[in-house]
């Protein structure tokens, strides 16, 4: 079983999704396995426990010549294939996929930390989340306390452990999609956040932006950085320039921190 293969020692394995889009020559899968190699603290080794779930068959022929953990999600009913726009309805179904897929992975008795694909990592996103929290999440925008709900969620990182609490709480998340049937499972959260917090007493951590980045409420901080998600961009096209300016931008502050 993948999965088992994929996880720590503990039992925490990283996951992502990617389709064709995402996963062509020079784009984001790409991008995204060079942070690893480009990040400090040697975090290659990270490579080895991540688990990339491909939305159709072209994305899994491509993520097999470069990654050794690939599975072919072969019941996703839209072809998700290609760019979607934002809030369109392909787009919709397919960032849906991955709360479904959170939900199995916790039934395994495995935890998770999600990644968007378009989220590069700088340094072990694992030290800034912590042990009290249920689901850890990112932001858009943080405000100083983590456990405040008054944080702009952002779902292109989560992280959660194997409880029967996270599970039923991801049920009840996918449920409330038909209260919200034209958005997206990050905005249904933001709807619902309250709601989960009081009828399961969730422990709910929000990462502050310096710690995991965006253009949201942008911190260029690189002694701080672990991660960071060109969201608040719109387009395939823009995210790759701006991930990439970037990467060079952290290539030249590594290279000065080791002289220094």
């Amino acid at each position: 079983m993948m999965i088992r293969k994929a996880a720590m020692d503990d039992k925490r394995v990283i996951l992502t999704e990617v389709n064709e889009a995402f996963s062509a020559p020079n784009s984001m899968l790409d991008l995204f396995l060079e942070s690893f190699h480009n990040g400090e603290d040697n975090i290659t080794h990270l490579l080895d426990h991540l688990v990339i779930v491909a939305m159709d068959q072209k994305a899994f022929e491509k993520c097999k010549s470069v990654h050794h953990y690939c599975y072919l999600h072969e019941d996703v009913g839209s072809d998700l294939s290609s760019e979607n726009v934002y809030m369109s309805k392909a787009y919709i179904d397919l960032v849906w996929t991955k709360v479904r897929l959170w939900q199995l992975i916790l039934e395994q008795g495995y935890s998770f930390l999600f990644t968007d694909i378009d989220v590069m990592w700088f340094r072990d996103p694992f030290r800034h989340i912590s042990v009290y929290a249920d689901l850890t999440i990112a932001t858009d925008r943080f405000f100083g306390n983590p456990e405040d709900h008054s944080n702009h969620p952002n779902t292109g990182i989560v992280y959660a452990k194997p409880t029967e609490k996270n599970i039923e709480v991801l049920k009840y998340w996918r449920e409330a999609r038909q209260r919200f049937p034209t958005t997206n499972e990050q905005t249904v959260y933001h709807e619902i956040k309250y709601e989960l917090s009081s009828k399961f007493d969730l422990k709910i951590q929000y990462v502050s932006t310096e710690y995991w980045g965006n253009f949201c409420q942008l911190n260029k901080n690189f002694t701080k950085l672990a991660t960071f998600h060109p969201c608040c961009l719109v387009g395939l096209e823009k995210k790759i320039a701006q991930i990439k300016i970037m990467t060079e931008e952290w290539k030249k502050y590594k290279s000065i921190s080791l002289k220094s």
